[in-house]
């Protein structure tokens, strides 16, 4: 609940994981892209029931993409900020305006509802600080629901990761 509204996600099924689910997601969020038959032979199974259990797991929802990560400074990408955004009012069509615009912005690589004195953090990737500031002052800062924006300059990550902490238990 976001002042005095919810935000509805998409349902997936909910299924009982047992150690080798958990040891199949682990892995495949922790190494590079693996064949069927790799992934089997890193968990201990053989090749058919590992490929039931992993589509079985997307189907379920618990893998929602397969992406490779890039190095962004490789690519001229120097420049990371988080914004705190604050709406102007907090009616659903505010909401879903403003979240439709930021899924249109490419430089708007998370968007996270929150608690507290803001209503969105956002973390924005740009080349520099001159394009972070046109990327402010010619889109984001024009949406109309938009109240205030509050930004913090990242000055390098000390951890980047995608993994989640999952442990067989």
């Amino acid at each position: 609940m976001i002042h005095g509204f919810a935000l509805f996600h998409e349902r997936y099924t909910v299924m009982e994981l047992d150690d080798l689910d958990l040891k199949i997601l682990d892995t495949i969020q922790r190494s590079p892209p693996l064949s069927t038959a790799e992934l089997a032979e890193l968990v201990g199974l053989s090749q058919s029931p590992c490929w039931r259990r992993l589509t079985r797991l997307k189907e379920a929802g618990y893998i929602l993409d397969q992406v490779t990560r890039l190095n962004p400074e490789k690519l001229g990408f120097q420049t990371v900020v988080f914004a705190s955004i604050r709406l102007s009012a907090h009616g659903r069509a505010n909401i879903t305006e403003f979240t439709d615009a930021i899924g249109r912005f490419p430089e708007v690589v998370e968007c996270h509802t929150t608690m507290g004195a803001f209503d969105f953090l956002l973390r924005i990737v740009t080349r520099d600080v001159a394009d972070y500031r046109q990327f402010v002052f010619g889109r984001l800062s024009t949406l109309p629901t938009v109240r205030e924006i509050q930004s913090t300059m990242s000055m390098g990550a000390t951890k980047s990761t995608t993994a989640l902490p999952i442990r067989p238990r």
